[in-house]
């Protein structure tokens, strides 16, 4: 919504899970990034307000932002907070901005995954230097947030590049996020890189569906998505690799995402390492202009220390939306859903899902998701 200037957008879900009897309502995931299949999986209620107020002075374009949030039993909280400036002589396309920003780039909606990902801390920067036909960002950071600063004598220090739009090929576009961090009062030093790499596909294999690929490393306090990793003074970083690709349809009535992502982290100071592969899906049917049918299936399985984790899930839900598209939103969701996990998965899930070395649970809810 934009009026004179002031917009207000925002993100919400929630609603009941009517047959939980141990207060697990969802959540039912392996622990790796790309392994919570969300749909009748989310396991909590919350909301995010976006308040933006636009202003033009003497040419120059500007901008306040804040964003307050709200997330089951927590305090509201403040995930954004910060102002940006465009239309210098200098550099009429550039933005500068300062404060605390998110610069989420881009994610699976299915899992619920910024795979690209570099603000939320405070620190300031600018996006859309022209490079030779492509655009240019930068942002420096501190590990402190509008709600939580660092100890005095825990720091970090965060540099990203950002280069995106970079044409490869007809209706591909290339991007590429690079990560350097360094800090004093850190596990095992303060240093970290990383880089990310995505190729976009417009019209990948037919007219309707579209491809993203990433190839992603990190080491260190530099987490894979452009963020920090572990800075609390507390734990050691990291090694990750990843390799993920997502594709997204719509056709008609038929829409949906879908994602195969396989993941390692090795922790600098014991060299354990996880090895987590995800396969799922979502689909979307719309059988009137106002009811969808949907279902998701996915299988996990997560590799290390001990004997190997393997979860599956399966949600059918129908829907009310405003139409077809497989994005409509607000939508409202009757679901149920089935999980199996076996008894590795339980043992290291024992506190949560797994309890009791119970290795199955079904779950029946109404949900709401909007956005606006």
């Amino acid at each position: 919504m934009d009026v004179a200037g002031f917009e207000f957008h925002g993100y919400s879900r929630g609603g009941p899970v009517f047959n939980h009897s141990d207060g697990v309502k969802g959540n039912l995931a392996l622990g790796g990034e790309l392994q919570k299949f969300r749909l009748g999986n989310e396991g909590d209620n919350g909301i995010e307000i976006d308040l933006i107020k636009r202003f033009e002075t003497s040419g120059i374009k500007w901008k306040v932002h804040y964003m307050p949030v709200k997330w089951g039993s927590g305090d509201v909280g403040t995930d954004q907070a910060y102002v940006e400036m465009t239309g210098f002589d200098f550099a009429p396309e550039a933005k500068f901005w300062a404060g605390q920003r998110r610069l989420r780039i881009q994610d699976v909606h299915i899992v619920d995954n910024f795979l690209m990902n570099y603000g939320d801390n405070q620190g300031a920067g600018v996006t859309d230097i022209p490079l030779g036909g492509a655009k240019l960002g930068l942002g420096v950071f501190t590990g402190d947030k509008f709600d939580n600063n660092q100890p005095a004598n825990v720091k970090a220090r965060r540099i990203n590049a950002d280069i995106s739009e970079i044409n490869v090929n007809p209706g591909g576009t290339l991007r590429v996020l690079l990560t350097a961090v360094n800090g004093t009062g850190q596990v095992n030093g303060g240093s970290g890189s990383g880089i990310s790499i995505s190729h976009n596909q417009k019209d990948f294999l037919m007219p309707g569906m579209s491809n993203a690929l990433f190839l992603q490393g990190s080491r260190g306090h530099a987490r894979i998505d452009g963020q920090f990793e572990s800075i609390d003074g507390k734990s050691a970083g990291k090694r990750v690799f990843r390799i993920a690709d997502s594709i997204g349809w719509q056709m008609g009535r038929f829409g949906g995402q879908a994602l195969i992502g396989y993941q390692t982290n090795k922790a600098d100071l014991t060299n354990v390492e996880t090895k987590d592969f995800s396969l799922g899906a979502r689909g979307s049917y719309a059988f009137t202009k106002h009811f969808k049918g949907l279902a998701e299936l996915s299988t996990t399985t997560r590799k290390g220390a001990g004997a190997d984790q393997r979860l599956s899930k399966v949600t059918l839900a129908g829907a009310l939306a405003l139409n077809e598209d497989f994005w409509s939103r607000p939508e409202l969701r009757l679901y149920v859903t089935k999980a199996n996990w076996n008894q590795a998965a339980a043992v290291a899930n024992a506190a949560t899902f797994g309890a009791n070395g119970k290795t199955s649970r079904t779950l029946v809810g109404v949900q709401y998701e909007v956005w606006w």
